[in-house]
């Protein structure tokens, strides 16, 4: 089945349901035509889904299986992770939601590696209460990192902004020497892949920021931006990727600025989400660029000052589902159009003889 008619199968873990996670998971999912357009798969409690409905007066009807290759076309799928009763605390996080929230990620991403899913959305996790319970990473990236075991940059979209960071949930203090020209040059040459292969962009314009305040104002303020990320630029450049900069990221995110570029690479974590998340916050997508499965999650955390109260926004989750659908779709078709490519191309000539030509050397 070509990519276009391909039914992707859209793998969810539930994230801390004390939070936002199965509310904005359910709103993305009530209308009832959903399905025509994926197969959702969800790892997550019949009785915990059950009980939060009703709170949020949501008419769904799920189809239990008891693994992700047992999901069925057309319907809304759950694997269930307990039969027992869930204990829901909403707003507070318990040991019981932190450990459904770990159990929920590892088994998605273990149907995601065995390809009984196509691609993973994740709904927003704890992280300090997950590392508590012995989650080794402090956030979903990390994670998948180690377990493809292949760096992955965090990349920030829209239909209209892309933002990409070059360090991920590291402390200040800590940012100017986690940077080097060999880093900075590897994640450069990432997203122009996943600019070309994810989203269909033939020559992609890259934006990277400086380090320091104004880019560093030529040395007098920080000296990262002419030892180790303008080499970098200049190195692929010279090969011909379209990387520019450094920009001072102060004034760098007007309009008439970020427009002229596919996407930015920010310095650190807040240099790049901050600007983002003000200018689309509600229809933002965390994507995990760079690894050979796809990765998608909404572009907040769990909100448990909201949760239970049916105001949560599904918007950004519901985005996260259908980015992640549009990567695979981009994805598979530039994987096929390069296998074509590497095909050898079989000719048929007419030349009006009925006999085998004779072997060269046989004249």
């Amino acid at each position: 089945m070509s990519p276009k008619n391909h039914k992707v199968r859209v793998g969810i873990s539930i994230g801390d349901f004390n939070g936002i996670g199965p509310e904005i998971i359910m709103k993305s999912l009530k209308d009832k035509t959903i399905t025509d357009f994926f197969t959702p798969v969800i790892f997550g409690s019949g009785k915990l889904f059950t009980f939060q409905k009703n709170i949020f007066k949501l008419n769904l009807n799920f189809n239990y299986v008891n693994e992700a290759s047992q999901a069925q076309p057309g319907k809304l799928n759950m694997v269930n992770l307990t039969k027992d009763n869930v204990n829901v605390e909403l707003g507070v996080p318990t040991e019981e939601s932190t450990k459904m929230a770990i159990e929920s990620l590892e088994l998605a991403t273990e149907a995601l590696m065995k390809g009984d899913i196509d691609v993973l959305v994740t709904a927003p996790i704890n992280k300090d209460e997950m590392v508590k319970m012995g989650f080794k990473h402090a956030g979903h990236t990390g994670y998948f990192e180690e377990k493809f075991s292949k760096k992955g940059l965090m990349f920030l979209v829209t239909e209209d902004l892309k933002v990409a960071v070059s360090t991920h949930h590291i402390p200040i203090a800590n940012v100017a020497e986690n940077i080097s020209k060999e880093k900075i040059k590897k994640q450069i040459r990432a997203l122009n892949q996943t600019l070309i292969e994810d989203f269909c962009v033939q020559r992609p314009k890259i934006a990277v920021l400086g380090l320091n305040p104004h880019a560093g104002d030529g040395g007098v303020i920080g000296k990262e931006e002419i030892e180790i990320i303008q080499p970098a630029i200049k190195e692929l450049s010279d090969n011909g990727t379209l990387a520019f900069g450094p920009y001072p990221a102060d004034s760098f995110f007007q309009p008439s600025k970020y427009r002229n570029f596919d996407a930015v690479l920010a310095m650190y974590h807040d240099q790049g989400l901050a600007p983002f998340k003000t200018l689309a916050y509600e229809e933002g997508v965390n994507y995990t660029a760079g690894l050979p499965f796809i990765r998608t999650s909404p572009d907040h955390g769990v909100a448990y000052d909201i949760a239970g109260k049916n105001i949560a926004d599904e918007q950004s989750f519901t985005e996260a589902i259908f980015t992640a659908i549009k990567i695979f779709k981009n994805r598979s078709e530039y994987n096929d159009l390069m296998t074509n490519r590497m095909q050898p191309r079989k000719t048929t000539v007419d030349n009006g003889v009925d006999e085998d030509l004779p072997d060269e050397n046989e004249a």
